[in-house]
């Protein structure tokens, strides 16, 4: 459960720093959060890795998740163009990394010989 929430974080913070940095555009004092953000984003990431979750999963959950938030976000905070092939491409790397993470489940069978997959 805690890497769970680990990676929740890693999530938020990367996304909150990726859109410091669009507000940074304007406003240069918005660097700050972007370092913030972002170091507090890998350190987790880092938390969720020695926890043991693969990192094809932990990855892909948190790199799916951010580009989907950052983009409704930024289209709620900053008015960019959020169109039906962005929705459509969302659902494309959401089934993405459900399949990466029912692969590695079945990877772990895998490696403990094929007696384990019967």
């Amino acid at each position: 459960m805690r890497q769970w929430l680990c990676l929740a974080g890693a999530i938020g913070s990367e996304v909150g720093g990726t859109l410091a940095l669009r507000a940074a555009n304007d406003h240069p004092a918005w660097i700050a959060p972007v370092v913030v953000g972002y170091t507090l984003s890998f350190a987790l990431l880092a938390v969720v890795l020695r926890a043991g979750m693969p990192i094809g999963v932990a990855y892909g959950i948190w790199a799916a998740s951010g580009v989907t938030l950052t983009a409704l976000l930024a289209a709620l905070l900053f008015g960019d163009p959020l169109t039906w092939v962005m929705g459509l491409g969302f659902v494309v790397v959401v089934a993405g990394v459900l399949l990466v993470e029912i692969g590695s489940h079945r990877g772990e069978a895998w490696h403990d010989g094929p007696e384990a997959t019967r």
